[in-house]
């Protein structure tokens, strides 16, 4: 067994308290101290390092410690520091001290990166773990006692060096997250995108929850796939012992025969609809009703961290096997397009315990998983992962990238989507499914597929009791998405300081750039550099004020209400300089440069 890295518990209050070590340059204003932590020493020792330069500007540290625990110490000035983002960051995205900056992050839970950047957005301090699966600390923050921010890194042992890659200096933190995407994608390449991971989607959860049946799911397949919808997700509910609202029931994984009397005929039908079909599953989690708890029950012996389950410990191979069987059972059974693996990230309870690296055998396990899926579905297998396992670690196991959950929250899923975007390697960026009431007003539910306006959208409403002008703004939204695809999932995306909360993002590709607005901001608007803007209204005013550059020119605009009512068609000379558009809450002006540019 691998000598576990050792205990954060154990640590000083500030990273001040640890062991002094020698700093050297490292880049830009970065310094760096590499120790060894090898089995049984009493204090840790220098360990050798080396830099090199990769393409697109990267650096590749690389530490030799012989094989033991690595522990990396990056410092850099405070400077004009503004906000350390990382993968786990979620709403707190602003400076820490180091004496409250912790994570612990393997494959299944989020990944040994983090982007330190000033007020103008740029970057101070951007680095990523080159092996995103291992089971890793990560220390960060400020140290009041030098007037740093400190990232520390401890890593597990290991054959070869440990390898750390550094991005220098960028002028955003989207702009220093590229190049890692890259290097990732060429080392680990990522599983094949389907046209169904990259199509609007139908979940069945925040419509139905627990409460699904064939005839109700089948009712609103139509209706999706009437408003542009792709491809189905059947989530939590259609399996035997699957109600309550916990996961006391799951193990079994049989159709209930109550709601879905024939599952395989009723996929069938929604297959005949023209959608793609995923079931929802977990395959970790075993509940106490189940029948077969007690044939599994030695191989989970921890509880979950979500009610009423305890969790298969994935690295005994007899729950490998399962795992992989229950899938294959699944898709090859009822004729699945794919899966929805949830609660992929529950494996950590496991993570610590001087066992097998948790990071590491669930990498083993998907790979398994895919392999033998491919084998059943060999072209457009889906199979969906779940922030925080969305990274460069597990590109190569899913291709559906779900932001998590944030029900009726658009300012929640505009900026998980775009968290995950920032890292996101191969597979297609999924929103949290979309949540709203019927009787909310129809500029409420634009401003829902605005928030996801930067991933592949998932509804989850009664299709069926939305009035018209919520139907009507739901296929004017996704028949917009549609138009405006390649740019909004394959361009080139700057969404501007994590810490703001993303309030403007700009996409773009080609001669076509979307820019949605979130607050009350100057959009600046290069006539030039592109011909077709997409301006999209999220923000809580009624008009969007723009800094004009590249004119004068002659613009035509078309603007939309949330409906997707053209409200106005004009055209007119834009110049240089500051200008203000009318454009409803939850509408979209869409600006055509002619030919007459001036």
């Amino acid at each position: 067994m691998p000598t576990p890295t050792p205990a954060a518990a154990a640590d000083p209050v500030t990273t001040a308290g640890l062991a002094p070590a020698p700093y050297a340059p490292l880049l830009d204003a970065v310094e760096v101290a590499v120790l060894a932590h090898p089995p049984g020493a009493a204090v840790p020792a220098e360990a050798a390092w080396t830099l090199a330069e990769l393409p697109d500007g990267l650096r590749m540290l690389e530490a030799d410690t012989g094989g033991a625990p690595a522990e990396i110490r990056f410092r850099v000035p405070l400077g004009d520091a503004a906000g350390y983002w990382h993968p786990q960051g979620g709403w707190r995205r602003t400076l820490l001290a180091d004496w409250e900056g912790r994570a612990s992050v393997s494959l299944v839970d989020g990944l040994a990166a983090g982007c330190l950047y000033d007020y103008s957005g740029a970057t101070l301090l951007t680095f990523a773990a080159a092996d995103p699966a291992p089971e890793t600390t990560v220390r960060f923050g400020v140290s009041e006692e030098e007037d740093t921010h400190v990232v520390h890194l401890r890593l597990p042992a290991g054959e070869g060096p440990h390898r750390v890659l550094l991005v220098p200096a960028a002028p955003s933190a989207a702009a220093a997250l590229r190049p890692l995407r890259a290097w990732y994608a060429r080392q680990r390449p990522p599983m094949p995108v389907p046209e169904g991971a990259r199509t609007p989607v139908y979940s069945t959860w925040y419509a139905f929850n627990q409460n699904v049946g064939a005839g109700e799911v089948e009712a609103q397949a139509a209706l999706a796939a009437g408003l542009g919808c792709g491809t189905l997700i059947l989530d939590d509910g259609w399996q035997v012992y699957g109600h309550g609202r916990g996961y006391a029931g799951l193990g079994d994984w049989r159709p209930d025969p109550a709601a879905f009397p024939d599952f395989t005929a009723h996929v069938a039908r929604v297959h005949a609809l023209g959608l793609r079909y995923l079931a929802w599953t977990a395959p970790l989690l075993l509940g106490p009703d189940a029948d077969c708890h007690a044939r599994w029950a030695p191989y989970a012996p921890v509880p979950a961290t979500v009610p009423g389950a305890y969790v298969l410990d994935p690295r005994r191979p007899e729950v490998r096997r399962h795992v992989v069987d229950l899938c294959v059972r699944l898709v090859r059974d009822h004729g699945l397009d794919g899966l929805k693996l949830d609660f992929l990230d529950q494996a950590m309870v496991y993570a610590g315990d001087g066992g097998p690296d948790v990071g590491r055998t669930m990498a083993g396990l998907l790979a398994e998983v895919r392999t033998a899926l491919e084998e059943v579905r060999p072209e457009g297998l889906l199979l969906e992962l779940r922030q925080p396992y969305t990274g460069p670690g597990t590109a190569p196991f899913g291709n559906m990238l779900r932001s998590f959950d944030c029900p009726a929250d658009a300012t929640a899923n505009r900026v998980r989507t775009l968290d995950t975007g920032l890292l996101a390697v191969g597979g297609a960026v999924h929103s949290d499914m979309l949540l709203w009431s019927p009787q909310a007003p129809v500029e409420a539910v634009a401003r829902q597929l605005i928030g996801a306006l930067h991933a592949v959208p998932q509804l989850s409403v009664r299709l069926d009791r939305l009035p018209r002008a919520h139907r009507d703004a739901v296929a004017f939204w996704l028949r917009w998405w549609r138009a405006n695809r390649a740019a909004l999932l394959d361009g080139e995306v700057e969404p501007g300081r994590p810490d703001e909360l993303y309030p403007l993002v700009r996409a773009s590709a080609g001669d076509r750039c979307v820019i949605s607005v979130h607050g009350r901001v100057v959009v600046p608007l290069d006539l030039a550099a592109h011909r077709r803007v997409e301006l999209v209204n999220g923000s809580a005013h009624e008009t969007l004020a723009l800094s004009v550059q590249g004119g004068p020119a002659e613009v035509v605009r078309v603007v939309h209400a949330p409906d997707g009512r053209i409200i106005e068609s004009a055209s007119a000379l834009f110049g240089e300089g500051p200008h203000t558009l009318a454009v409803p809450r939850g509408g979209l002006a869409s600006l055509t440069v002619t030919e007459g540019r001036r």
